[in-house]
């Protein structure tokens, strides 16, 4: 389209929008009604005026001077001699008397003998006259020349268009405070907050205020439904697990040590599937300090006897978390980075718009076109990494990719230039 480009001088915001659709219209049909009714009202009524007063002058002008002001009396005229230096006054009028510049054009045009024209009094129109008999002063009402000026025009449209715009905004601002509420309650959804919200305002916005309630509340039933499935398989999976780990332990074998490591992976593999049903539903938001919540998980991570170490923090503040689903999340980037790395470091940077948690490594890294197939559930990218530092089940950057869209971030991978290996950021929007 030829007019994309006026997209970028508009407003984004709702509020903005709504404003200019309610205010444009207005400006325009005011400038509008203001240019036709200057042009028809003021200056044709002006010229008629004008003409008529041009008669009375002609018809003065033209008497003899003892009888000047005779005639001047019936026509409402006063006229006043003058010294010869009130021919050298500047013409003066306000500077919106718009019907003055009529008024001048069309009498300096007839009577060519006006030197001076006085506008400057709303109420009368003085001329001087250069006469050989002298110069003189007619005086005369200004409502015999022309229309009331169209200042008053002015004040009264612009007095009554921002009443009027006032009680369009405020009538519109009820109208839209639903729908600002239906975002901010979509927002908080999708940062994994529950905000109360009950639809309400015009129809529409009730329609859609109650479709955003059902689906969240079948998002919420899907993901209770997942949760439930998954515990409840990998609750009912740990009995026949205990009782074959029991059965193992009582065997001499030489089979046995293979067999207790088979039920052991299938054990962990079980924690795993019941940390990725659990995805960000544990506990409830609140405000957290990153820095205490990184130092703490080093600290835990350092006594399991992991080699991990606080790199740097930048910025300090709070952000609303979840912390145990946040915990779960770092610990996962932090056990990938271990396994497959000699160490591993952790930093945290804070700013007004976000939160970045990064964890790097030493490790082999994984190739740039294989990393968004590893954020995937149940994808293992082993020939890209160390195979003899253990193998898992592809849960573990899956459930850190679920945290964070479920706080509204994402979890970015990459390469660290600095340690040669992964770079994990997860970053949230505050």
């Amino acid at each position: 389209m030829k007019f994309l480009w006026l997209k970028h001088y508009f407003p984004r915001g709702i509020y903005a929008r709504a404003a200019l659709i309610l205010l444009l219209p207005v400006v325009v049909v005011q400038i509008v009604v203001l240019v036709v009714f200057v042009q028809r009202h003021f200056e044709d009524v002006t010229q008629q005026m004008s003409d008529t007063v041009i008669r009375e002058l002609q018809l003065l002008l033209a008497a003899d001077p003892e009888r000047i002001k005779e005639i001047a009396g019936p026509l409402e005229m006063l006229v006043v001699q003058r010294e010869a230096t009130a021919l050298t006054d500047p013409d003066s009028r306000l500077w919106y008397d718009f019907s003055g510049l009529v008024i001048i054009d069309r009498l300096s045009a007839a009577l060519p003998q006006i030197a001076v024209f006085d506008l400057y009094d709303d109420d009368v129109v003085r001329l001087v006259v250069d006469d050989p008999r002298g110069p003189f002063d007619i005086t005369f009402d200004r409502r015999r020349i022309s229309a009331s000026n169209p200042h008053q025009l002015l004040v009264n449209m612009l007095f009554f268009s921002v009443l009027i715009t006032a009680i369009a905004f405020i009538y519109l601002r009820n109208q839209l405070r639903p729908i600002k509420r239906l975002a901010d309650a979509a927002e908080a959804f999708g940062r994994g907050r529950h905000l109360p919200y009950t639809p309400a305002g015009a129809t529409e916005v009730r329609s859609a205020g109650t479709a955003f309630v059902d689906m969240r509340n079948r998002i919420e039933r899907q993901i209770e439904t997942r949760t439930l499935m998954l515990s409840g398989v990998s609750h009912d999976l740990r009995t026949p697990l205990t009782r074959m780990r029991l059965a193992l332990s009582m065997l001499e074998d030489q089979d046995r040590l293979l067999l207790e490591q088979d039920v052991t992976e299938m054990q962990r593999m079980i924690d795993a599937f019941l940390s990725f049903a659990a995805g960000d539903n544990e506990g409830a938001p609140e405000q957290v300090k990153p820095e205490a919540l990184v130092r703490e998980l080093v600290k835990d991570a350092q006594r399991a006897g992991q080699p991990v170490t606080f790199h740097k923090i930048e910025g300090t503040g709070t952000v609303i978390l979840r912390p145990l689903a946040m915990r779960r999340a770092l610990d996962n980037l932090i056990s990938n980075a271990v396994r497959y790395g000699a160490k591993a470091e952790v930093s945290v940077a804070v700013t007004n718009k976000s939160v970045r948690f990064r964890v790097e490594d030493d490790g082999p890294g994984i190739p740039e076109a294989q990393r968004a197939d590893a954020q995937r559930p149940f994808v293992r990218l082993d020939r890209a990494r160390n195979q003899d530092k253990g193998s898992g089940v592809g849960l573990g950057l899956a459930i850190a990719t679920d945290i964070a869209r479920a706080h509204g971030g994402v979890l970015r991978l990459g390469h660290c230039d600095r340690l040669g290996g992964l770079r994990a950021d997860i970053v949230i929007a505050r």
